[in-house]
């Protein structure tokens, strides 16, 4: 019998408009965000953090990063994406994230960039639809599919 999966939190930006949302798949390992809006650097690294705070909670190696309704350059964000989140989001088991963009070409380009720094590191993909992204990642977790990582290099 499916059970739907827990909503786990509505996340507001500073004008109280909706910034993400997240939902968990526990029996699946998979985190879905999906973001809402006009994004900054800064609200993308508030609603990482945000869905970083259940590793403990729930043990998840898939990432859903749903972007396909959001515009904004959000680019200041991926020096602290590629050096802080990363090399935690690996510590912690993440394997791979399927990530959906934006139709906003505004975005595009740091959504690329981040895609290329974190291609080395895990298995991602990109779609721009959302049914597509969430059977690509359902396969990675059979464990023929899994690949080594590469390490993350510390400074």
């Amino acid at each position: 019998m499916y059970t739907a999966p827990p909503h786990l939190l509505a996340l507001k930006d500073d004008q109280g408009s909706a910034l993400a949302e997240y939902t968990i798949y526990p029996d699946e390992g998979l985190l879905c965000v999906r973001w809402h809006g006009h994004l900054t650097g800064a609200e993308v690294i508030k609603g990482v953090q945000q869905g970083s705070q259940w590793r403990d909670q729930f043990a998840y190696s898939l990432i859903l990063n749903d972007k396909s309704d959001t515009g904004g350059d959000w680019s200041e964000a991926l020096p602290w994406l590629q050096y802080e989140w990363l090399p935690l989001a690996l510590e912690a088991g993440v394997k791979a994230m399927a990530y959906v963009f934006s139709p906003n070409r505004e975005n595009r380009f740091a959504s690329q960039t981040f895609v290329n720094a974190l291609r080395p590191h895990m298995a991602i993909e990109v779609f721009e639809d959302l049914g597509l992204a969430m059977a690509w990642l359902r396969q990675q977790r059979c464990p023929g599919n899994s690949r080594p990582a590469a390490p993350f290099p510390r400074h």
